[in-house]
């Protein structure tokens, strides 16, 4: 567990915050789009490469998973040296990665493991086959404290269709929730952005307590990346928000990320990357505009 303390300086130190996930080279989504979040949020950014992409804004042309070896090398190396305060997975490939990255975390024990359980690209592509989902479930769902997937993914996950009405998004994160351990505080944050609608509802589930949180749908291409953005700021804010077993705090944190993140989609329209499904803006609130330089002397 993540406990505050201060540097020499008397600031507060950040929490070292670890993605696994894939690469995405135009950097809108996975392990480049993680990191720039947890940095924007106030945390320090680390990384293990799980999966490589040939991916633009417009789509994936390839996948490229380098061996399980390398990948428990990777992570053994940064676990042993660095303290980390929460554990964002994403894109994983296969299920001998799946496998890899449980065996590992059952291993070093990491706090706050922020679950985002990518299985289609924005563009359509297939990112994880049936053996891989059926370890996940098996090997990931049971270690994660929060998993947020979409509508979509809601529906592999539990073997059924997709949700396709808010009462059937009631019904999907209740059945969700029995796929995590029940004898613990764990969450499921199913989002409902492919429902239709002026109003972008998601659905926050402990088991006892059920949150709606709501939002007003921003009409923009610039979406790529949005779920590693959501479920990566969750895992920069829990270390700093998360202090023990509280609805509250949890609650805060999800409505910390989805605010930020909403930002982030609204000022999308200042970048021009990519002419496809664009970027959204990681670092809306802190990058400096030209007129706040002063010329040189």
């Amino acid at each position: 567990m993540y406990t505050s303390r201060s540097s020499r300086s008397g600031q507060a130190v950040p929490p070292n915050v670890v993605s696994i996930a894939g690469i995405d080279p135009s950097g809108g989504a996975g392990v480049f789009a993680d990191i720039k979040t947890f940095s924007a949020l106030g945390a320090y950014g680390c990384g293990v490469v799980a999966s490589l992409t040939a991916q633009n804004t417009q789509g994936v042309t390839g996948i490229h998973t380098p061996s399980v070896e390398f990948l428990r090398l990777q992570i053994d190396t940064l676990f042993s040296d660095v303290d980390l305060h929460a554990c964002k997975i994403g894109m994983l490939g296969n299920s001998e990665v799946v496998f890899t990255v449980a065996d590992r975390l059952a291993h070093w024990h990491p706090a706050n493991i922020v679950l985002d359980p990518v299985m289609i690209s924005k563009s359509g592509y297939a990112l994880l086959g049936r053996k891989a989902i059926m370890a996940l479930r098996e090997a990931l769902l049971p270690m994660a404290f929060i998993i947020t997937p979409n509508l979509p993914e809601a529906g592999v996950l539990l073997d059924e269709r997709m949700p396709e009405t808010l009462s059937e998004m009631r019904r999907a994160v209740e059945h969700l929730r029995k796929m995590l351990p029940t004898a613990s505080e764990r969450w499921v944050l199913l989002k409902g952005g492919h429902l239709p609608g002026s109003d972008l509802i998601d659905l926050l589930f402990d088991g006892e307590r059920m949150i709606e949180l709501a939002t007003r749908r921003i009409d923009t291409p610039n979406t790529h990346g949005t779920g590693c953005v959501l479920s990566s700021a969750i895992a920069a804010l829990l270390p700093q928000c998360h202090t023990g077993p509280s609805v509250s705090t949890v609650e805060t944190t999800a409505r910390a990320a989805r605010d930020y993140l909403h930002h982030a989609i609204a000022n999308a329209e200042l970048l021009r990357v990519g002419r496809g499904h664009g970027p959204v803006h990681h670092f809306h609130a802190l990058w400096a505009k030209p007129e706040d330089f002063s010329p040189p002397r």
